[in-house]
């Protein structure tokens, strides 16, 4: 079998790639791979090898509504950020803790154990 073959899953997604994840109620966001692969439950759902239809779309459904979707896209693209710091380097927190309103703060919490982050 050839490896340039679209089905050969050998051949491993780029972290490149962009992927969509749609809220439940309907926002549409646009992501590099590498930032939703920072959610375990997205980077198991687009694994080309698992065999699941998010794969081939690079379409991800949350459960989640789209303001609790969009906080957690901001924290992955913190986390992809700032996921090759080495331990002496500073990482300033407060810049995404900021940013979230205190009114979705549990919702937040438990979409994001849910997403394994």
């Amino acid at each position: 079998m050839n490896g340039d073959h679209p089905m050969d899953s050998s051949v491993e997604a780029d972290p490149e790639d962009w992927v969509r994840i749609i809220s439940n109620d309907g926002y549409t966001f646009l992501v590099r791979r590498k930032v939703a692969n920072m959610s375990e439950t997205i980077k198991n759902s687009l694994d080309e090898t698992g065999g699941f239809a998010e794969a081939e779309t690079k379409t991800y459904r949350s459960q989640e509504r789209g303001i609790i979707v969009q906080k957690m896209i901001e924290y992955m693209s913190f986390k992809a950020h700032y996921s090759n710091v080495g331990p002496q380097e500073e990482i300033p927190v407060n810049d995404i803790t900021e940013r979230l309103p205190p009114e979705i703060l549990l919702e937040l919490i438990l979409a994001a154990d849910y997403q394994g982050m």
